[in-house]
Formats: structure tokens, C-alpha cells, sequence
């Protein structure tokens, strides 16, 4: 009940600041030197409410697999291929969707209790990366060099700290030994909710336009 309580309140809060955060530590700024990039790797995967709840959630089923540190790195060095693609002038279509998709995706994955197969989820969490890399890679565009591998370098670290802190705290304060334990798929809920929210408000959005 604890958890429950608990996480709650985390969304709630959550969904009350992510509006204000606007996605990027920088206020949009491209980066011009090294520190500047670094500052923005680090902020950018914890100030998007759909990127963090898709790390989070893709730590806990790594977790139930028994691959919490090897599983993500699929997913974070795909994201800094999708970074890279941006950065090089190629678009990838859909990216604010796929990016809500796959947080909604992965959610449902760990609500269900079923543990993941390490094929599919490396694959699931690759295919996720490059998207969410995209999404990333408009905060570095025009950047230089040196910037750009100070924000991939931040990226990598802060994505992979955010999936290993999540494994840990759920293996030794939730106690989540497998994918069927009720507070691994009461976050798995909690993601999936978060992901069909970012969905209803893109597609709004494409629909009516944005409000003013």
C-alpha cells in the first residue's frame, strides 16, 4: 500500500512539473562548449517525463530478466545513434509518438507480469533508443564537435545511472525479485499511464493544434 502511495504522489508531482521543464536544462540553447554540453546530457533524459518513465521501467524488466546492468546498454547506446542522426541532418519520422509509444509499450510489457525473452527486449529497447535518441538529438543541433561529445557523453552516464539506480532500489527497497511481483507491475502501470497521457496529448495536438 506503501508503494502504491507513494508512486502516486511521484506522478502526480511529476505530471504537474513536466509541462514547465520544457525537456532541455539549456531552455533550448544549443550548447557551445563543453560544459554546456555535458549540463545538457545530463538534464535533458530527467527533465522528460516520457524518456525517464521509459528508462525506469525498461531498468525493472531488465531487473526480472537478471540483466539489469548489460540489458540497457542496448538502449543507451542506441539513443546515441539516433542523436548522432539528428545531429548529421537525417529526420526520422514520428518520433514524439514512438517515443510516448514505446514508454506506453513497455509499460504494458511489465504490467502483464511476464518476463521478457532477451532477444525481443534487446531488440524492443534498441528499436526504442534510436527514437528517443532522435528526440534527444534536436538539442544539439548546429552544436559543434566538442559540445556534441560532451552531451553524449552526459547522456550515456545520466540514462545508465537512472536505469541502474531504478533496478537497485526496486531489487532492495521494493523488493522485486520477478516480473510477477505486484510493485514491478503496479510501475509497470504507472508507465504505460504515463506513456498513454504524452499519446492523448500528441494526438490532440495533431488534431486540433496547440493551444495557445
Amino acid at each position: 500500500m506503501k508503494f502504491i502511495t507513494r508512486s502516486a504522489g511521484a506522478i502526480a508531482l511529476a505530471s504537474i512539473a513536466a509541462p514547465a521543464l520544457a525537456h532541455h536544462p539549456l531552455g533550448g540553447g544549443t550548447p557551445v562548449t563543453f560544459a554546456h554540453g555535458l549540463l545538457s546530457g545530463i538534464g535533458h533524459p530527467m527533465l522528460g517525463m516520457d524518456h525517464f518513465a521509459f528508462i525506469a521501467a525498461m531498468a525493472i524488466a531488465a531487473l526480472a530478466m537478471g540483466r539489469l546492468f548489460s540489458a540497457p546498454l542496448a538502449f543507451m547506446g542506441a539513443s546515441l545513434v539516433g542523436v548522432m542522426l539528428v545531429w548529421a541532418g537525417v529526420a526520422l519520422p514520428f518520433v514524439e509518438p514512438i517515443v510516448a509509444l514505446s514508454a506506453f509499450a513497455v509499460g504494458l510489457l511489465v504490467l502483464s507480469g511476464r518476463k521478457l525473452s532477451l532477444a525481443p527486449a534487446l531488440g524492443l529497447f534498441a528499436v526504442a533508443g534510436i527514437f528517443h535518441g532522435a528526440a534527444y538529438g534536436g538539442a544539439i543541433i548546429g552544436a559543434e564537435a566538442t559540445p556534441v561529445l560532451a552531451y553524449l557523453i552526459g547522456l550515456f552516464a545520466t540514462q545508465y545511472l537512472i536505469a541502474i539506480a531504478t533496478g537497485l532500489i526496486a531489487q532492495r527497497v521494493w523488493n522485486i525479485s520477478d516480473a510477477a511481483a505486484v510493485p514491478a507491475r503496479i510501475a509497470g502501470g504507472i508507465t504505460a499511464g504515463i506513456g498513454f497521457v504524452f499519446l492523448f496529448e500528441i494526438a490532440e495536438t495533431m488534431v486540433f493544434g496547440p493551444l495557445a
